[in-house]
């Protein structure tokens, strides 16, 4: 475990069990306010990534933003030089972890939106067991606005259809066809919750939520009229993880500028754009 114990034996255990867990703690305010500064900055001077998810007819809106850490100093000095990668590398029980890349969420007050139940891996351009994302509230989040997570989803064999994200932002870029791969057609996990175990948590600023990227989640909705919710996701992969285009779209869409760095299906992530940042090698 890394030195000051934040990533424990049951942590190991219930992300191996479960597909996420919970590390309390685990940042600073400061770090904490350094990424809020980047992402009012963000806010401010969005890059061509960024869309609206959700506008409602009352004004509230969720922002997303993604691959953003170049061009934001405080992402970038938390993504180099935080102890992220090691929590991500410890929890996932890897023995090296490559950054992937960054995504902003900045849901308005009283924002009533909550993201459809999904998994995250058949939307990105890779493919691999040992790849996770790290969910970090900015701001203190009650349970009923935080990620909710699908116990164990991360190890059912099924490949779901998943959601069009196009239909809700009504942007080009987000249209997903049909894929060639055989699918059946994805759970309504939000019609029949008590037929599953959803996870989710109460949150302080400083907490991260480590989850599979192949673990079914949504949520993070239901903003009390006082209370807005800015959130900085990192995503990280281990040994496994290997580039992969997928035909029916990708999203983010990476193929690009993998492409424009020498990579291509099958590589494993790695340069300047995927940089290792920790390793536990003997």
């Amino acid at each position: 475990m890394i030195a000051d114990g934040v990533v424990t034996a049951e942590h190991v255990e219930q992300y191996a069990q479960d597909g996420v867990t919970i590390v309390r703690g685990a940042f600073s305010p400061e770090t904490i306010q350094s990424l809020v500064d980047g992402v009012d900055a963000n806010l401010a001077d969005p890059s061509e990534c960024a869309r609206v998810w959700n506008r409602s007819d009352t004004g509230h809106t969720t922002f997303y933003d993604t691959q953003c850490w170049q061009r934001t100093p405080q992402y970038r000095d938390f993504i180099l030089n935080s102890r992220m990668a090691e929590i991500a590398g410890r929890v996932m029980g890897v023995r090296s972890v490559n950054f992937f890349f960054d995504t902003i969420f900045v849901r308005s007050a009283g924002t009533q939106f909550r993201t459809p139940f999904h998994q995250d891996e058949p939307y990105w351009s890779v493919e691999g067991f040992d790849c996770s994302s790290a969910w970090m509230p900015l701001n203190d989040c009650e349970k009923r606005s935080a990620l909710e997570f699908v116990r164990g989803s991360h190890r059912w064999e099924e490949k779901f259809e998943q959601t069009n994200f196009g239909a809700l932002t009504q942007d080009e870029r987000d249209q997903r066809a049909a894929s060639e791969i055989q699918t059946v057609p994805f759970p309504d996990i939000e019609g029949n919750r008590d037929d599953y175990e959803i996870i989710s948590w109460d949150m302080a600023a400083g907490d991260v939520a480590i989850f599979n990227a192949r673990m079914i989640h949504g949520g993070s909705g239901l903003l009390r009229d006082d209370r807005e919710l800015k959130v900085f996701n990192t995503q990280w992969i281990g040994p496994d993880v290997k580039i992969t285009f997928r035909e029916e779209g990708m999203d983010p869409d990476h193929s690009a500028r993998m492409t424009e760095a020498g990579l291509g299906p099958g590589d494993r992530l790695g340069g300047d754009l995927y940089p290792e940042l920790w390793s536990n090698l003997l």
